[in-house]
């Protein structure tokens, strides 16, 4: 690996400031693509999904804990994985109190694939 170029501090400033542009113009459109994946029309979920936890069984309707919103992450644990997503298990170690989201009306969900008594030892 070599190292990079030695310039000038106002070089340095001129090839940062149009760096910082392309950031925003790719800012700007990953937040009008996120307007249109939020502007998609909804669909009725008609399966019933069944989820297993500490409190026993639970639908996918009762995840929502009378919340008018759910954020559900998939946590990758395959059934046959003898331990969980790498990033998924960081992701998870990061969430702190959900006290903001539920008082937005916002509950959340981690889910598997694997089954309830074979996340218990690696929760």
């Amino acid at each position: 690996m070599s190292l990079p170029e030695i310039v000038s501090r106002e070089d340095w400033r001129a090839a940062r400031e149009a760096l910082l542009a392309q950031e925003k113009a790719v800012t700007r459109a990953r937040d009008a693509l996120n307007a249109e994946r939020r502007g998609l029309p909804m669909v009725e979920i008609d399966k019933e999904y069944v989820f297993e936890g500490g409190d026993g069984k639970a639908t996918l309707l009762d995840l929502f804990e009378g919340r008018d919103q759910l954020v559900v992450h998939h946590f990758m644990f395959a059934p046959e994985w003898d331990a969980g997503c790498r990033s998924c298990s960081a992701f998870l170690d990061q969430i702190g109190h959900l006290a903001h989201l539920r008082a937005r009306g916002t509950s959340f969900a981690a889910v598997s694939r694997a089954p309830y008594p074979k996340i218990l030892p690696f929760k």
